[in-house]
C-alpha cells in the first residue's frame, strides 16, 4: 500500500507540473515522464486517469486545454485509458467543449476558444481510428455534428482528398512522358540525323574559313625567347592575349557569305537543338517504363550529342567569328571613322580632303540635277582632275565657298549636311526583332523633314570681362585692389583712376572718400584664403590631420565592436553548449521510473536558481487578471481624484475672473 500511495503521488505531480504552465503546449520531457510512469502498471494508469478527469474540473481553460493534450496522447496509446475514457466520455466533451449552457467554458476567453477547436479535433480523430470498437465515441460525434450542428475540421477526409490529387497529378505526369517517350522511339533517328548535320556543316564552315585565312595571312614569327627575358609577366600575359586576337578570323567581302552561314547555324544549334536535347534527357530520366535497356541506350547517345555540341558550340565561340548573342536583342551601335582636328579658336575642323569630297557631292548635286548618276567617287575624281589642270569653275566655285564657309563645332546635324536623299526607316540589318507585326521594308524618311531634324543646336556662352579694381587711395600709400562691378563698401562708387589712385575725370572729385573712411579701410582686416596662402596651406593641413585622426578613431570602434561581437558569439556559444549538457542530464535523470520527479525538481531548481530574480514568470493566476490597456490607463490619469480637483479648482478660477472683470463694469 505504501508503495502504492508513493507511485500515485508521483503520478499526480507529474502531472500537476505538466498542467501548471502558461505554455501552448505540454512539456516534452514531462510527457515523456508521464508516460514511462503510467507504462509500468495498470492501477498507475488508472491513478493517472482519475486525476486527468480532476483537472478537467477546474475553473481554469488553460489547465483543462493542457490537461486534454495529455489524455490525447495516452488515449492514441491505451487500451484500458480509452475504455477509462469512455465510461465518462459525456463529463469530458462537457467539460472540453462546453456544450452545455449551465457549464460554460471558464476563462480565459482566447484559451477556451482553442480548448473547444481542439476537442472537436480529437473527437473526430478518435472516431475515425477508434470508432468502431467503442459505441460512446460513434454517439457522441452523431450527437455533435447532426444534433447540436458543430462544424468539425474534415481532417481524414481533407487528407484523403489531398492524396487523390497527387496521384492524378503523378498519373498525368506519367502519362504525357510515356506520350513523350513513345514520340521520342518513333523519331530518333531523325533527331539524330537532323543535329549531326548541323554539327557537321558547322565544322565544313570553319574548316573553309581557317583554309582561306592560312592561305591569305603572313605569319611572321617572332622571338619568344628574347621576350622572355626582359619583360615581366603582365606583360607577357598582354602579350599572348594579343597574339591570340590576332589569330581570330576576321570577316570580309570574301568569305560574309560563310559567315552568314556560319551565324544561321551557330544560332540554331543553341536555340533549338541544346535547348531539345536537354529536354530529351529530362524525359528519359523522369519517365517509368518496363523495358529500361532502349531508355538506358538511348540516354547515353543523348548524353553523347549533348556534349558534342557543347564542345561545337565552344569551338565557334574561341574560333573568333562574330556570332550572335542568343540572350539579348540590342541593337548593334555602328561608328565611323574619321579623323577631328582641333582648331585655335576651339572649334573643330575636318581634314581638307574629306571637306572638300563633301563639297564636291554637295555642288554636283547643285550643279546637274540631271545626271542622276551623279555620286561621290565621280566628284572626287572630277575635282581631283580640275585641281591638277589648274582651273575650271567648279574648283572656282569650291575655292569660294572654301572661303565663305564657316568654322562650326562638329555635331550630329553635320551628318547629313548638303544631301537631299531620302533614308530607309527599316533597314537596320539582321536583327529585326524588335518589330510587332508586318515590316514595310520599303518605308523612307523624306528629305525635308531629315531636313527638319538636322537643327543646329547652341548654347549659350557669356562672354569673360575682366572687373576692374578700386584703386582708390589708402592711408599706408597703396591702392585699394577691390574688384566690385559698381560700388566699393569702403570707397563709394567705382571711378576711373590714374595710377596715383586720383580721379581722371574733374566731375569725379565729390565721389572721392572721406578721411574716416580712408582710416577704416586702412585698418587691418582678418586674412583670407585669398589673400593668405599660408593660412590656406595651414588649414589644409589641419583638414588632413583632422581626416587621419577621424579614420583612427573609426578603425579603433570597428576593433572594439568586433572584439565585442566575439565575445557575445563566445558567450552564446558556451551557453548553448551548457544548454546542451543540462538537457543530457535531464534525459539520463529521466529515463529511470523511481527517480523522475526527483531529477525533475532539482533540474528545475538549478534553472531557477540560474533565471534572473527580477524576472517574473507568467502564472495561470495572472492568466485570469484583466489585460490593462491604454483606454484604461488614460482613464485611470483622467478620473482621478486629483484630476478632478484640479479640474474644479481651475473652472473655480476662471469664474472668480469673469466675476472680478464685470462687476467694476457694469455701474
Amino acid at each position: 500500500m505504501e508503495e502504492e500511495e508513493t507511485e500515485r503521488g508521483r503520478v499526480i505531480s507529474l502531472i500537476e507540473k505538466a498542467t501548471n504552465s502558461t505554455a501552448a503546449e505540454v512539456d516534452p520531457r514531462l510527457l515523456k515522464a508521464i508516460k514511462l510512469m503510467v507504462r509500468s502498471s495498470d492501477w498507475e494508469l488508472r491513478f493517472a486517469a482519475q486525476t486527468l478527469m480532476d483537472l478537467m474540473k477546474r475553473e481554469h481553460s488553460q489547465v483543462r486545454f493542457l490537461a486534454l493534450l495529455i489524455i490525447d496522447e495516452l488515449f492514441m496509446r491505451s487500451k484500458l485509458f480509452r475504455a477509462l475514457m469512455t465510461e465518462n466520455l459525456d463529463l469530458l466533451l462537457s467539460l472540453s467543449i462546453g456544450f452545455r449552457r449551465n457549464q460554460p467554458l471558464p476563462a480565459p476567453p482566447a484559451v477556451a476558444s482553442a480548448l473547444r477547436s481542439k476537442a472537436i479535433e480529437f473527437l473526430e480523430k478518435w472516431n475515425a481510428t477508434f470508432g468502431t470498437h467503442y459505441r460512446q465515441l460513434r454517439l457522441g460525434f452523431d450527437y455533435l455534428k447532426n444534433t447540436l450542428r458543430f462544424e468539425f475540421p474534415n481532417l481524414q477526409a481533407n487528407a484523403v482528398w489531398i492524396q487523390q490529387q497527387r496521384r492524378e497529378r503523378e498519373m498525368r505526369t506519367r502519362e504525357i512522358l510515356q506520350n513523350k517517350f513513345e514520340m521520342l522511339r518513333e523519331n530518333l533517328s531523325s533527331i539524330k540525323d537532323e543535329i549531326q548535320s548541323t554539327i557537321e556543316e558547322i565544322h565544313e564552315c570553319l574548316e573553309i574559313v581557317r583554309t582561306e585565312d592560312e592561305s591569305s595571312a603572313l605569319l611572321v614569327p617572332l622571338d619568344d625567347e628574347e621576350y622572355e627575358e626582359n619583360r615581366n609577366p603582365e606583360l607577357q600575359q598582354i602579350r599572348l592575349n594579343s597574339l591570340k586576337e590576332g589569330e581570330k578570323v576576321k570577316e570580309n567581302s570574301d568569305n560574309k557569305v560563310i559567315f552568314d552561314m556560319l551565324r544561321e547555324l551557330y544560332k540554331l544549334l543553341v536555340t533549338k537543338h541544346l535547348v531539345s536535347v536537354q529536354q530529351w534527357i529530362s524525359v528519359l530520366i523522369r519517365v517509368e517504363v518496363d523495358e529500361t535497356r532502349f531508355r538506358d541506350a538511348t540516354l547515353k547517345d543523348f548524353i553523347d550529342i549533348r556534349n558534342n555540341v557543347q564542345a561545337t558550340k565552344k569551338k565557334c565561340e574561341e574560333s573568333g567569328c562574330a556570332l550572335p548573342e542568343t540572350g539579348g536583342n540590342e541593337e548593334d551601335v555602328i561608328w565611323e571613322e574619321g579623323r577631328i582636328e582641333p582648331v585655335e579658336n576651339g572649334g573643330l575642323n575636318m581634314p581638307t580632303e574629306a571637306t572638300r569630297e563633301l563639297v564636291a557631292s554637295s555642288t554636283c548635286d547643285k550643279l546637274s540635277e540631271d545626271t542622276p548618276d551623279c555620286s561621290y567617287k565621280d566628284a572626287n575624281s572630277k575635282g581631283k582632275s580640275k585641281k591638277k589642270d589648274g582651273g575650271g569653275d567648279l574648283a572656282s566655285l569650291r575655292s569660294k565657298l572654301f572661303a565663305e564657309a564657316p568654322i562650326m563645332q562638329w555635331d550630329s546635324f553635320l551628318d547629313n549636311w548638303g544631301t537631299k536623299r531620302d533614308v530607309l526607316a527599316n533597314q537596320r540589318g539582321l536583327e529585326l526583332d524588335g518589330h510587332w507585326g508586318r515590316v514595310d521594308y520599303d518605308a523612307v524618311i523624306s528629305a525635308e523633314k531629315i531636313a527638319e531634324l538636322n537643327v543646329q543646336a547652341t548654347v549659350y556662352k557669356e562672354k569673360h570681362v575682366e572687373i576692374q579694381p578700386c584703386h582708390a587711395p589708402l592711408s599706408n600709400g597703396k591702392l585699394c585692389q577691390r574688384r566690385d562691378l559698381r560700388v566699393c563698401p569702403f570707397h563709394g562708387p567705382i571711378v576711373p583712376r590714374d595710377d596715383a589712385g586720383n580721379p581722371i575725370y574733374p566731375q569725379d572729385d565729390g565721389r572721392k572718400p572721406t578721411t574716416s573712411q580712408n582710416e577704416e579701410a586702412a585698418k587691418p582686416r582678418p586674412l583670407t584664403r585669398e589673400r593668405s596662402p599660408d593660412l590656406r596651406d595651414t588649414g589644409v593641413e589641419h583638414l588632413a590631420n583632422q581626416a587621419i585622426k577621424n579614420v583612427r578613431e573609426r578603425d579603433k570602434e570597428a576593433a572594439k565592436a568586433r572584439e565585442k561581437g566575439e565575445r557575445l558569439l563566445k558567450r552564446a556559444k558556451l551557453a548553448k553548449v551548457r544548454e546542451h549538457n543540462q538537457a543530457v542530464l535531464r534525459e539520463a535523470a529521466l529515463a529511470s521510473t523511481s527517480g523522475s520527479v526527483a531529477a525533475i525538481e532539482y533540474i528545475d531548481a538549478a534553472n531557477e536558481q540560474g533565471a534572473t530574480m527580477n524576472k517574473k514568470k507568467p502564472t495561470l493566476a495572472s492568466m485570469l487578471r484583466p489585460k490593462v490597456t491604454a483606454k484604461d490607463r488614460l482613464g485611470q490619469r483622467l478620473l482621478s481624484t486629483r484630476a478632478r480637483d484640479a479640474t474644479v479648482r481651475q473652472l473655480t478660477m476662471g469664474e472668480d475672473m469673469k466675476y472680478r472683470e464685470s462687476f467694476p463694469n457694469q455701474w
